[in-house]
């Protein structure tokens, strides 16, 4: 099992930009695909950006493409969201999700992931 902790969330306005960031407990985290997920107050939760372990596949939710880009660093064992553009629709917690694979993928739903992080609020305001 691998901990996971985001940082980097917070109050913006809308325009704004921020970046994510997910550090994992792993020194294999090359071993990991990574994904990011959001929950506003009131629905349920949804997918945003998720990348293969080795960084070569990506997937965006269609309300994210264009503004957002995940990324990451395997020798930090962090994986990262950089949010541009930011809507007041972007307000929610997001968290971070890893699951341990060998196959080059990136997943794009949540019961695929076997670990979670305990997510960062982030409020953008219009």
């Amino acid at each position: 099992q691998v901990q996971l902790v985001e940082s980097g969330g917070g109050l913006v306005q809308a325009g704004d930009s921020l970046r994510l960031s997910c550090a994992a407990s792993v020194r294999t985290f090359s071993s990991y695909a990574a994904g990011w997920f959001r929950q506003a107050p009131g629905k349920e939760r949804e997918f945003v950006a998720a990348i293969s372990w080795g960084g070569a596949i990506t997937y965006y939710a269609d309300s994210v493409k264009g503004r957002f880009t995940i990324s990451r660093a395997n020798a930090k064992s962090t994986v990262y969201l950089q949010m541009n553009s930011l809507k007041s629709e972007d307000t929610a917690v997001y968290y971070c999700a890893a699951k341990l694979t060998s196959r080059s993928y990136a997943y794009t739903e949540g019961y695929e992931y076997d670990d979670w992080g305990q997510g960062t609020q982030v409020t953008v305001s219009s």
